[in-house]
């Protein structure tokens, strides 16, 4: 059985759906194959950007298909344990008809630590292991240092269900993706994974008369996308959020970015503790520049510590690029 879902798993061509798009066929072989007394599985349940709502969907509707492709994880890789590591709200909320569900299998629930940085996966495996929820340097990678300094294979729930999918010969090259701002029908919708968001958004009856962008991957550090290029696939985390020109104030945007970031900052490094600061403060005071943002972008994208300083640049990059500052 391991050997047939990590095959099948490289020919459905299956990447994860919490935003990276790896192979999953890849990661589970390596996980598979590295030597090792102990093994880790990690199902990530700890979306928690603006924006991004399809686990809530997947936690009500498919459970039951969820853990069946936790449970092939855990027959593929040898002497594994398996995790559920839940947002602190859908701990709370699902913990009971989860733990029904599991019984026996080797699974174990486990509540977040800390906030949205604590989502990261070295930060993951840092929480289960009684540490503090802190996102670390990579290399070494969770499939090398994971969970107790054991290999950890770490998979968003989304992927998790779709292996169930892949294994059960039901897998029809679909995701999920979650659509909300200026539009009628906000939702999480399943439909091709190589869909344009043109076609995900007029197929949802979700495509706006007036002009619009949307912003892509997550209501905060997703990238800003306009019109010429809604003939793309969406990919990454499947979020969608449409804002419609006439109805946007771009400082009011941009404040709402900047105040997730703000709140959800750890403040360990420079770049972002202080970045983050000085764009929140320019933002408030309706006094930001190219020249002032440029350096501060600049800074968080090469000498941020994890990826949410590079996250943080995405959105005010794209903005600044493709529609230019408020006057």
């Amino acid at each position: 059985m391991s050997v047939d879902i990590i095959q099948q798993l490289h020919d459905a061509k299956l990447t994860g759906r919490g935003g990276a798009s790896f192979p999953t066929g890849k990661k589970w072989e390596i996980v598979q194959q590295v030597q090792s007394a102990k093994k880790y599985i990690v199902c990530n349940v700890s979306e928690g950007e603006p924006g991004v709502f399809k686990d809530v969907y997947l936690l009500e509707h498919y459970p039951e298909q969820i853990l069946n492709g936790i449970k092939l994880a855990l027959e593929a890789i040898n002497n594994s344990t398996a995790y559920l590591y839940l947002r602190k709200d859908l701990f709370d909320k699902y913990k009971t008809k989860l733990t029904a569900l599991i019984g026996q299998a080797p699974i174990k629930l486990f509540r977040e630590v800390g906030g949205y940085l604590a989502g990261e996966e070295t930060a993951v495996c840092a929480s289960i292991s009684g540490e503090l929820p802190e996102a670390r340097l990579k290399p070494p990678y969770p499939f090398q240092v994971g969970i107790f300094g054991q290999p950890t294979l770490i998979d968003n729930l989304e992927t998790f269900y779709a292996v169930a999918q892949i294994a059960s010969n039901q897998f029809k090259h679909t995701r999920f993706y979650s659509i909300s701002g200026d539009v009628h029908n906000p939702g999480v919708y399943e439909l091709s994974e190589t869909a344009t968001m043109e076609t995900i958004l007029r197929t949802t009856d979700n495509f706006p008369a007036a002009k619009f962008f949307a912003q892509i991957g997550g209501g905060a550090s997703g990238e800003i996308k306009l019109a010429n290029e809604f003939t793309q696939p969406v990919g990454g985390a499947g979020a969608i959020i449409v804002h419609q020109y006439a109805k946007t104030d771009l400082y009011t945007l941009m404040n709402r970015w900047i105040n997730f970031f703000f709140a959800t900052n750890c403040d360990k490094c420079t770049p972002c503790r202080e970045g983050v600061y000085h764009l929140r403060n320019m933002i408030i005071n309706k006094t930001l520049t190219v020249e002032q943002l440029e350096p501060i972008l600049q800074a968080l994208e090469v000498s941020s510590f994890c990826g949410f300083g590079r996250g943080v640049a995405v959105p005010f990059r794209s903005l600044v690029s493709k529609i230019g500052l408020p006057k």
